[in-house]
């Protein structure tokens, strides 16, 4: 009788590894609702081609945009593109304008007709993106500040019922990132009201990301816009230290020259300048 038993048991545990192994992944348990994929993810996690056509077929899997699939559930937000984006193993991360006006500083300046998510990676982001049909303009910044951005630099808030992590940047990298690409009378506008409201950063970290920053552009604005509001914070900063080139940079055509940073700002928010260009 025993030894029958275990015969039974050695001729059953084939089987039984077999249904196990040959089992269908459950989409429900491997994709989160809300997320977006392609195909690539799909088949790494053990939906091959048929499988996906099929759950497309019975409306389990829907297509977003042509190669890009969710589950159907409530509308999507720019919340759910951007995590989806990072699990796909883009190196993104809500920056700039973006980054200021949603960790606090919105209420400086006027509200946009659509709303704009400046999303910052030093690769494009996928063509899917602008494709999608959403009441968001996503707005792709390839942006080199440094030769290996500070771990500080970034932060994250969690997102939805599972708590997803949004990469975003701090304010001290946000305003570096924002400045970069300040050049217009407006902009230097709409950078003022925001840094009016700036005046809980912290020197020790604006300090590293300037000493690290190699965008002599970025710096010299940073520190203009710094002094014009002279917060608390920027008297802890250790200027001597930080590289801001040579020369005069122009940055506003038929502006002033700030003297102290060699800049050419508008002329009506510089009271010492000289004009030039």
């Amino acid at each position: 009788m025993i030894i029958m038993h275990s015969m039974a048991m050695h001729d059953a545990l084939p089987a039984n590894k077999k249904r196990t192994t040959g089992r269908r992944p459950s989409l429900a348990d491997t994709l989160p609702e809300g997320q977006l994929v392609n195909r690539s993810w799909l088949k790494s996690r053990g939906f091959d081609r048929p499988l996906v056509d099929y759950y497309l077929r019975t409306g389990a899997l829907q297509a977003v945009t042509r190669g890009v699939y969710r589950r159907p559930g409530p509308p999507l937000k720019w919340e759910h593109v951007v995590y989806s984006l990072q699990e796909l193993d883009y190196d993104i991360h809500v920056g700039g304008r973006s980054a200021l006006e949603l960790q606090g500083l919105a209420h400086y300046v006027a509200k946009q007709r659509r709303f704009r998510i400046d999303l910052y990676s030093p690769v494009k982001l996928p063509s899917w993106v602008s494709k999608l049909d959403l009441p968001y303009q996503f707005v792709g910044h390839h942006l080199k500040l440094f030769e290996a951005m500070p771990e500080e630099a970034l932060t994250t808030t969690p997102f939805g019922h599972w708590d997803w992590p949004i990469r975003y940047a701090t304010w001290e990298l946000a305003f570096l990132e924002l400045l970069a690409k300040t050049e217009s009378p407006a902009e230097f506008d709409y950078a003022d009201k925001l840094f009016e409201g700036a005046s809980v950063m912290r020197p020790w970290l604006i300090q590293k990301l300037l000493e690290a920053c190699s965008n002599v552009k970025a710096k010299r604005l940073f520190l203009w816009f710094s002094r014009r509001h002279n917060h608390l914070w920027f008297a802890k900063l250790e200027t001597r230290k930080i590289d801001l080139g040579r020369g005069k940079r122009m940055i506003v055509r038929g502006g002033a020259l700030d003297t102290e940073y060699l800049i050419t700002v508008p002329r009506d928010m510089i009271d010492d300048g000289e004009p030039i260009f």
